[in-house]
C-alpha cells in the first residue's frame, strides 16, 4: 500500500467537510465506532492466523506492553497540553 492510497481519502474527506461546514452538522459518531470495531476485530483475526506472529508473542510480549503504556501515557499527556494550548477546557 503506498502512500497515495491513504492520503487520497484523507484530502478528499478534508475538502468535502471544508466546504460543507456551513451546512447542517452530519453526525458520524456510531459509523465512526463501527468501523474502528471492524478494524480491530479484522486486525485481531489477522494476527491470529498468522502463525510466524503468535509463536514470537512470548519474546516480544513485555517490550509491547511497555511501548504500549508508554504510547498510551504520552498520548494523554499531549492531549492535556494541546487542549491547554488551543483552550479546549
Amino acid at each position: 500500500m503506498d502512500l497515495l492510497t491513504i492520503l487520497t481519502p484523507l484530502v478528499a474527506g478534508v475538502a468535502l467537510g471544508y466546504f460543507l461546514r456551513k451546512r447542517r452538522k452530519l453526525s458520524l459518531n456510531k459509523a465512526t465506532f463501527w468501523i474502528i470495531i471492524i478494524l480491530i476485530f479484522s486486525l485481531g483475526f489477522s494476527m491470529g492466523s498468522n502463525n510466524k506472529l503468535l509463536i514470537s508473542f512470548p519474546h516480544v510480549g513485555l517490550k509491547t506492553i511497555v511501548m504500549l503504556f508508554l504510547t498510551l501515557f504520552f498520548s494523554i499527556i499531549f492531549v492535556k497540553i494541546a487542549r491547554k494550548v488551543v483552550n479546549l477546557q
